[in-house]
């Protein structure tokens, strides 16, 4: 298991060096402790002390003398223990100081510490002695439960004649390259690699033992009444609640916005889908479902009005929503709880992008499991992936299950779970989840979420105000431009970059989409209802406004991912005149000084007009010709001009404002697919068909028409949109934009055209 030796002691005393009684018994503690096997970590100063603890995640128990803080030092003793606790509310502390001193000690410190020595009257072995059993049991508690068993079962060198073949790994390395492969991941990897043969690690299916264990804690630490370990994604998960939920006919109420395994699952399900109608604003950005959508008179007209619906009393079994939003916008989740109770008996938040949400009080009341729930509201339940802005492996993602007026079983959708769980779950991935959980736990939880959205803050407000220097300074009008970030252009009266520290880091309020406000663009928006997460930062480059008017001149945001992605950094969802930046748990201020860095090298490049061949070598050699003889600028303003002609912004708006027809379910379309009754048909010429698949663009991610929709023209605007993205490719090769469900062809002259398979007939 652990050793100690990998998690010293830090001692914190300014007397240590010293020629005194107080300076010899110190270290003749600290030569006890290494002698004991502990490895000790010396700092001689406060400040230094603070600085060895916050970049040493790896300390076991903090010695600290009290009398430091009151000899010269920037911080007082009560504040140092104060910067221990907060982002660690469990790791020992031990006071040193005499038994006079105790009763000057403030109560809240007393409370934050777990002994008190005395330098003077306690022989160093004891204290020794004592530093010693607090830190073996902090460290024995670090690992959660499947995660112990796991690194315990590992440990013991048995021979397994069960699956997997690799054997811990001997298999690889009987061959060249299997030993190339062993070499890189390393000997733990494949040890850790296991049968669901091994009883010690518990069951995933029956969650048994140690597994069920670990998921009882993420229970508990995620606010919900049962947590389900899922070891293939999100996409799963999605599938896992619907058919929890939901039969063949019933009416389920979908978020437009939904992710496409939540299409999926309608088909796999046979269900009958209704749609919710999102907002979007000019720049693409995807905005909430306006309230008035969760209305039951809405939703009663919604069923009132589906050709595909017989029953017209039919109950809506699900309700879907995408909490945050790619863009990263959330609900105030208490109001769609209240408006949904009488009118749906699940409802689902895919918080995929949002695990963290629960761990951070700028968060309360806008995500699924919040502790604002009452017995009639809907059934409550949370797919998250931990792997996206949690720290676990990939595929790593959680069920959350809290009943409401229907009371979830949790044997019976546990039917569901194993239905689409793997019969191998990689136990790498279910240990990570149970770390996961463990890392969110108490002080550490909050910490971590705090330090990205401190993160996010800085960054943004750098932004802004090198925006207005630049304004200012730059003697060149062609040059006073710089990048914005999406957010309130002013919080109570006062510009964004000089908003008091704390408000932007702690509260709701100047992240909330408040009605009337232009900057967020989003018409009709209801109060406190949808709020910007701070973590995820959109910036803007020149080109387009909010109203959805064009710039005379402007930069697409293309040019900029590509141009940052040839330098190593890579943005999560680029649009034409938006990039999204994720500040998850592991952002460093070093990634956001270099991503500033590469910005001022882009605005320096676009200025001078350096040779587009120069930027992107890889791009202009795969494309001969076309970018020969041209600038960075010179490419911008073609590609902006080519956009502002199609009238892009109000384009994108329409696309997604007005919902297509539906002429036959999901699962009756993809039967025509599977049956071969569909043809290829040129995207420009698809108006009155029927796609028997989804046509989902990236960016933003969203199908514009889902499986058994036909295109009307009412819905022009599809046919439209698709040939702006097609026209985009043909004229800028490199920067291609991707559709899911878009078959692309290349035509004699060499175009190529958009095709998609629509229904025969």
């Amino acid at each position: 298991m652990l050793s100690l030796k990998d998690f010293p002691v830090l001692v914190i005393d300014d007397t240590i060096k010293s020629d005194t009684g107080e300076g010899r018994s110190i270290r003749e503690t600290i030569q006890h402790l290494k002698d004991m096997g502990l490895a000790v970590i010396e700092s001689h100063t406060a400040d230094d002390g603070i600085s060895v603890f916050m970049t040493h995640t790896e300390i076991s128990c903090v010695l600290l003398d009290w009398e430091i803080g009151g000899r010269g030092a920037s911080l007082t003793s009560t504040e140092i223990v104060e910067q221990i606790r907060k982002p660690d509310d469990e790791i020992p502390i031990f006071i040193m100081t005499g038994r006079h001193k105790v009763q000057e000690i403030p109560l809240d410190t007393l409370r934050n510490v777990q002994e008190y020595v005395w330098k003077m009257e306690d022989t160093p072995e004891f204290i020794a002695g004592k530093v010693r059993m607090a830190a073996k049991e902090y460290v024995e508690n670090l690992m959660p439960p499947f995660f112990k068993e796991l690194v315990k079962y590992t440990q013991e060198y048995k021979y397994a004649w069960h699956t997997p073949g690799h054997m811990g790994g001997l298999a690889f390395l009987k061959s060249p390259a299997g030993r190339v492969f062993f070499d890189f991941f390393g000997e733990n990897m494949f040890r850790s690699d296991l049968s669901v043969s091994v009883p010690e690690l518990g069951s995933l299916m029956e969650h048994a033992g140690v597994n069920g264990e670990a998921e009882r804690m993420a229970a508990k630490t995620f606010g919900a009444d049962d947590t389900f370990f899922v070891t293939n994604g999100t996409s799963t998960a999605n599938k896992m609640v619907m058919f929890g939920c939901v039969t063949p006919g019933d009416v389920v109420l979908v978020d437009r916005n939904c992710h496409k395994s939540l299409q999926h699952a309608i088909t796999m399900t046979g269900a009958t889908p209704i749609y919710l109608v999102p907002s979007r604003n000019a720049y693409g950005i995807i905005g909430g479902i306006h309230e008035s959508e969760f209305d039951a008179d809405t939703i009663r007209k919604k069923i009132q009005d589906c050709p595909l619906i017989k029953d017209k009393n039919a109950p809506v079994k699900q309700v879907t929503v995408t909490n945050s939003t790619y863009d990263g916008l959330t609900y105030n989740t208490v109001i769609l709880k209240e408006k949904l109770k009488h009118a749906a008996e699940n409802l689902h938040f895919d918080e995929a992008w949002y695990g963290y949400a629960r761990f951070n009080p700028i968060y309360t009341g806008r995500y699924a499991m919040t502790d604002e729930h009452s017995p009639d509201h809907p059934a409550i339940f949370a797919t998250q992936s931990t792997h996206k802005l949690l720290a676990a492996f990939s595929q790593a993602s959680m069920v959350h299950v809290k009943s409401g007026r229907r009371k979830i079983d949790h044997e019976r959708f546990n039917e569901a779970f194993m239905m689409h769980t793997s019969t191998s779950p990689q136990y790498g991935i279910i240990a990570s989840l149970d770390v996961a959980t463990r890392m969110m736990q108490g002080a550490s939880g909050r910490t971590l979420v705090q330090d990205s959205i401190d993160e996010a803050v800085v960054f943004r407000k750098k932004v802004a105000r090198i925006g207005d220097e630049i304004a200012h300074k730059e003697k060149d009008s062609d040059r006073k431009w710089f990048f914005r970030t999406w957010q309130a252009d002013k919080v109570g009266g006062k510009r964004f970059e000089d908003t008091l520290s704390g408000k932007l880091e702690h509260e709701q309020d100047p992240w909330v989409l408040h009605p009337g406000d232009k900057w967020h663009g989003f018409a009709g928006m209801e109060p406190n209802y949808m709020m910007l997460d701070p973590i995820k930062v959109t910036i803007l480059t020149p080109g387009m406004n909010v109203d959805a008017s064009m710039a005379d001149w402007g930069i697409p945001a293309p040019l900029l991912s590509n141009f940052l992605r040839e330098r190593g950094i890579v943005v999560e969802k680029t649009g034409f005149y938006t990039a999204l930046l994720l500040f998850s748990i592991g952002v460093t201020k070093g990634k956001s000084g270099s991503m500033l860095a590469e910005m001022f090298e882009f605005k320096r490049m676009y200025d001078e007009n350096v040779a587009f061949d120069e930027i992107f070598p890889d791009i202009a050699k795969a494309s001969p010709g076309r970018y020969d003889g041209h600038g960075l600028k010179d490419i911008a303003k073609q590609m902006h001009e080519h956009l502002k002609s199609k009238d892009i912004a109000n384009v994108t708006t329409k696309v997604f404002s007005l919902l297509p027809d539906q002429s036959m379910t999901p699962l009756a379309a993809y039967s025509h697919l599977v049956n071969d009754n569909v043809e290829e048909v040129p995207m420009r010429e698809a108006m009155g068909r029927t796609p028997a698949v989804m046509l989902v663009p990236y960016p933003p991610g969203i199908p514009i028409i889902m499986p058994g929709e036909t295109i009307t023209s009412r819905t022009q605007a599809i046919v439209d949109y698709m040939g702006i993205y097609e026209d985009f490719d043909n004229s800028f090769p490199g920067f291609e934009t991707e559709t899911h469900g878009i078959i692309i062809k290349e035509m004699q002259n060499g175009r190529k055209a958009y095709y998609v398979n629509c229904i025969k007939g």
